[in-house]
């Protein structure tokens, strides 16, 4: 579990994403909302993927470019990008680098069941540093409040 804190430098990012591009971090200029979800086609992962396509120009005219990342290989990214009309950029960690420096790769519990996945969370950074975290995300809600955090920057 890594322990960062608002105001921290980002750990680098440097994944693949749907297209076959590699998006590295440092090279994107404003703002980024970094989130991770679980699974891509799931319902809460969906309904996220959808809430952040919808705000996307809200975002852009605040600067901010919308990555989500999640341990998917790139060709299921691009299967879940067309079928759900998405718009962002999905990042694929299929070894897990990215989520274990930013801490959202945990031991999780279903059913008395315990296992290793992907805490849904969200980082804002801009200018290199966090400049928001959210861990434990709920869905409902979450894509607003991010759009004020990043209004706000």
């Amino acid at each position: 579990m890594s322990d960062l804190s608002e105001g921290m430098p980002a750990p680098s990012v440097s994944l693949p994403r749907d297209g076959g591009e590699t998006v590295t971090l440092s090279d994107i200029k404003g703002a980024v909302v970094l989130y991770f979800y679980p699974k891509d086609d799931t319902p809460g992962c969906t309904k996220e993927a959808i809430g952040f396509t919808e705000q996307l120009s809200a975002f852009a005219a605040s600067g901010a470019t919308i990555l989500g990342v999640s341990k998917d290989p790139v060709a299921k990214h691009e299967k879940f990008i067309v079928k759900h009309d998405l718009k962002i950029a999905l990042l694929s960690d299929e070894e897990g680098d990215v989520c274990e420096r930013y801490g959202v790769w945990v031991e999780k519990n279903m059913y008395g069941k315990k296992y290793m996945g992907i805490e849904r969370a969200t980082f804002l950074i801009n200018d290199g540093k966090i400049a928001k975290i959210w861990r434990k995300v709920k869905v409902p809600g979450h894509v607003q409040e991010v759009l004020k955090a990043v209004e706000a920057l």
